[in-house]
């Protein structure tokens, strides 16, 4: 495939102007990741909607409801994914969107390990479900065929979507629901978690009182090794010794005649676009900039005004 010439003109930069541009955007990047710590806690404070329906689904055992699709964990993601005749590729491929979600999900067991299943329902009968999974390599992803008015009831039946739900006991709960192109993101083990009730369960989260929460990393393990305790152990020890190196790095300062000082790059960076020159004053950028660079390590605590509550940040997870 031949490509296109393209007609850029795009500024060139030294490696230190350049430096200074990605700081100046890192700034805006870092609170983009605040606001979106900030509305996952949010969705972990959203009331529950009871489900008392019973519903029914076909699974590779037989017969399911929709506790069962829990598979006794806590939180229980289920992905509407269209495999059915009538849709574009049937029987042979599943909806092109659908199928890119597939494959884009990380395996199950990093969900498992935070008490949480992922499932995928369609329309069509387990003998193609099986024959797709086997074709296109999605055998870790757990699959039902609908039976009832499930999609209907909760907005999936025309469109893709993910429903979250919590159980308590065999109670079980709608949690948060997210379609179209907030369900484009969805597939990665985070973004998941940041749907559900429960969250990420890390200790760095603003959660209402009594949600477990554990220290962040050290939960996590190869997807074939949870439940083995020497391979966690062995993964903690590691995780704690490069925890503790960063926090040594932090607190090093290393001069080098050759690197030009941090805030001389952000000076000449802000100043070439955003710094008002004739009153010699330092721009807003600058300002955000250089207390971006020289803000403390450590845990600090920022002020959501919009949510109304402080939400717990970690300088050393974000």
């Amino acid at each position: 495939m031949k490509t296109a010439e393209l007609e850029l003109n795009q500024e060139i930069v030294s490696a230190q102007e350049w430096e200074a541009a990605r700081q100046q955007l890192l700034v805006k990047e870092k609170e983009l990741t605040r606001a979106r710590d900030a509305l996952a806690a949010e969705r972990r404070r959203m009331p529950w909607m009871a489900v008392e329906k019973k519903y029914e689904f076909e699974g590779p055992k037989g017969k399911a409801s929709l506790l069962d699709l829990f598979d006794g964990r806590r939180q229980l993601i289920v992905y509407r994914a269209f495999f059915e005749p009538g849709v574009v590729g049937w029987p042979e491929h599943a909806c092109v969107g659908c199928s890119m979600v597939a494959d884009q999900v990380a395996h199950p067991a990093h969900l498992n390990a935070r008490d949480t299943t992922l499932a995928f329902a369609s329309r069509a009968p387990q003998r193609d479900i099986d024959r797709l999974k086997a074709r296109m390599g999605w055998q870790c992803i757990p699959w039902y065929t609908l039976a009832d008015d499930f999609d209907k009831d909760f907005g999936v039946d025309e469109w893709h979507g993910t429903n979250a739900f919590i159980r308590d006991g065999d109670r079980v709960f709608r949690s948060y629901f997210i379609n179209s192109r907030g369900d484009e993101q969805m597939g990665g083990t985070w973004n998941y978690l940041d749907i559900t009730a429960l969250g990420r369960q890390e200790e760095w989260e603003d959660s209402p009182e009594g949600y477990p929460q554990t220290s962040p990393y050290e939960w996590w393990n190869w997807h074939d090794e949870y439940g083995n305790d020497e391979a966690s152990a062995k993964v903690l020890e590691q995780v704690r010794r490069g925890r503790a190196a960063s926090r040594g790095r932090r607190h090093k300062v290393i001069a080098s005649p050759r690197r030009e000082p941090m805030e001389e790059m952000i000076d000449r960076g802000a100043n070439r676009s955003t710094c008002d020159r004739d009153q010699g004053n330092p721009s807003p950028q600058r300002t955000n900039l250089l207390s971006n660079v020289r803000r403390k390590s450590g845990r600090q605590r920022f002020w959501n005004h919009r949510a109304g509550y402080q939400c717990k940040v970690s300088k050393n997870y974000d």
